[in-house]
């Protein structure tokens, strides 16, 4: 019996490997979540190729049993996109930081977001270098002390959501390490996606940054800090006793209850998704869920579309080999 006919577990997914990030961190969560919703995507562990750069988080391809690759810092996605252009059959994840992505690695982002190239992307964000003991990264907010900060950053910080939003990503999406029904769903909804997908997940470091979601990570305080976005449903949080809308001057504001005039969300409006990653902690809920999901065509499509073109126009027709692709045009040889 095949892998596609039969049902595939959590376990299935788990390699051999000894799992080994600090105790109490939120990357063993992240794992946990991650293998127990492959299964039901329905999809066989070769099929599956999850790429990391540098970091914590990207010790994620040893613990998978599935293929991997522990690519170089911030370089993920570059190679992610060639892995997935040359197998469009693939499903390829690419684990990273908030230092592997937005630092050294911002550039590559910026281009896989904007190109529309069918990858997964998990961004794990705990507003610290981790791996090197740490320092502050892109994601640390303005005042944070830190090892290489001791007196508080002046640096004012990157949002991955705004970031993903402003590159023209296709899925964007916010979810927390430890909220398992919400990681998972969101995780399966960006796994269904067809173009760019990218997942910032709030991540907890216990060691150099503990407690920095703690008002999401304690089930008693995340109603009252978590605006969980839903398609078709107004912005509410605080068990629907509270809700946020736009007032006359077109600023967020806080109101009691779900007035009449309430702002329905719609996670395919590019400009209400902009509108809503600003809102921000301590004076509004921190937005969850997926901020805009939206269809274009790939890169991975357009660039296959373009290749059989060309093909169609050389001597050998779709099946036409590269080395006869390029040959053809204006070329010539050099004699001895």
């Amino acid at each position: 019996m095949s892998e596609a006919t039969q049902t595939l577990t959590a376990k299935d997914f788990k390699s051999d490997q000894e799992v080994r990030w600090c105790p109490g961190c939120g990357d063993y969560s992240i794992l946990a979540n991650f293998q127990r919703t492959l299964p039901s995507l329905g999809i066989p562990r070769e099929k599956h190729v999850v790429v990391g750069g540098i970091g914590c988080s990207s010790r994620f391809p040893y613990y998978m049993n599935t293929y991997g690759i522990h690519s170089i810092h911030g370089r993920a996605p570059a190679i992610a996109t060639g892995l997935k252009s040359m197998r469009p059959d693939l499903t390829v994840w690419v684990i990273t930081g908030d230092g592997d992505a937005m630092s050294i690695g911002g550039n590559h982002m910026l281009h896989v977001l904007r190109r529309n190239v069918d990858l997964k992307i998990l961004l794990f964000n705990n507003r610290v270098y981790g791996l090197t003991k740490g320092q502050y990264s892109p994601t640390s907010h303005a005042g944070s002390i830190t090892k290489s900060t001791p007196v508080g950053s002046i640096d004012y910080p990157v949002d991955p959501v705004r970031f993903a939003l402003t590159a023209g990503a296709t899925f964007v999406a916010r979810t927390l390490d430890i909220d398992a029904p919400h990681f998972q769903h969101v995780l399966k909804r960006a796994a269904e996606h067809r173009g760019a997908a990218i997942i910032e997940i709030y991540q907890n470091c216990p060691i150099y940054n503990d407690d920095a979601f703690v008002t999401l990570s304690d089930k008693k305080q995340r109603p009252d800090h978590g605006l969980y976005l839903e398609h078709g449903k107004p912005l509410t949080f605080a068990g629907g006793t509270k809700s946020v809308r736009l007032n006359a001057s077109f600023r967020w504001e806080v109101v009691d209850g779900v007035p009449d005039d309430a702002l329905i969300y719609d996670e395919t409006n590019p400009v209400l998704a902009d509108l809503v990653s600003k809102l921000e902690p301590p004076g509004f809920p921190a937005p969850m869920g997926v901020f805009f999901a939206s269809e274009k065509p790939t890169y991975n499509a357009l660039l296959d579309a373009q290749v059989n073109t060309a093909a169609e126009a050389v001597k050998g027709g779709p099946k036409a080999s590269l080395q006869s692709l390029l040959e053809s045009g204006e070329t010539w040889t050099v004699k001895p």
